[in-house]
């Protein structure tokens, strides 16, 4: 699906209602956003500016009322249910605020079990969390790792089906100055060296160094505070 000329992520004119009556409000107002191979992009803005709701629409998670939202030129809104499924575990890879890990499981089996989530057997965990520094870390469950420990374990799962875009959820909310610039570098690093795209919503502007491009969302529209 990757090719060269195709961007990994483009929202046109994305608007997005939710609440019912009175209470009902413009998550979105006509988004627009264009993310290519590659390239980090941070959003940054208030709590209820609409963040999450650019990136549920970005991840297949839910759809616009109106605009479109494609991945590598596929029209998110055409796939059914069960096709949207299918194709956020085989193309876009989500980070969370705190890890998300499953507590029973090795940092490589959380890698294998989202292997195979996507029909992909022949995962090989050791290298993925060789890729992020954590391949000494494989055989240890999230209840023996420090909290960058589980982000880097987080985004290695996150990376295990190479998809074509990372979605990334305040990856540094529980960690200190110095293990949230070593996390954000390293969703840099992939970026470039994995050639994925990655959105990151965070409120740490101390991080923005990292990215290439910086927007900020306010009411639900979206406009640019730094670019490359």
């Amino acid at each position: 699906m990757n090719t060269e000329n195709t961007p990994a992520l483009e929202i046109v004119d994305a608007t997005l209602e939710l609440g019912d009556g009175d209470s009902r409000v413009r998550a979105l107002d006509a988004v627009s956003l264009t993310v290519r191979a590659g390239e980090f992009v941070a959003i940054v803005g208030p709590s209820g500016s609409g963040k999450s709701s650019l990136l549920a629409v970005a991840g297949a998670l839910s759809n616009p009322d109106s605009g479109s939202v494609r991945v590598h030129g596929t029209d998110l809104s055409t796939l059914s249910k069960g096709a949207s499924a299918k194709f956020r575990l085989e193309n876009i890879g989500f980070v969370f605020q705190s890890g998300n890990l499953l507590p029973a499981l090795t940092a490589a089996d959380q890698l294998r079990l989202a292997g195979r989530l996507a029909g992909n057997r022949k995962v090989d965990a050791e290298s993925v969390l060789d890729s992020v520094g954590m391949a000494h870390r494989a055989k240890n469950r999230p209840g023996h790792l420090s909290g960058g420990e589980r982000q880097r374990v987080g985004i290695a799962r996150a990376l295990v089906n190479a998809p074509s875009l990372l979605l990334v959820d305040e990856p540094t909310a529980a960690l200190d100055r110095a293990r949230s610039h070593e996390v954000v570098q390293l969703l840099a690093d992939q970026a470039r060296e994995q050639n994925v795209a990655v959105v990151m919503v965070t409120h740490d502007h101390d991080v923005l160094e990292h990215c290439d491009r910086v927007l900020e969302m306010v009411d639900g529209s979206l406009g640019a505070v730094r670019t490359a």
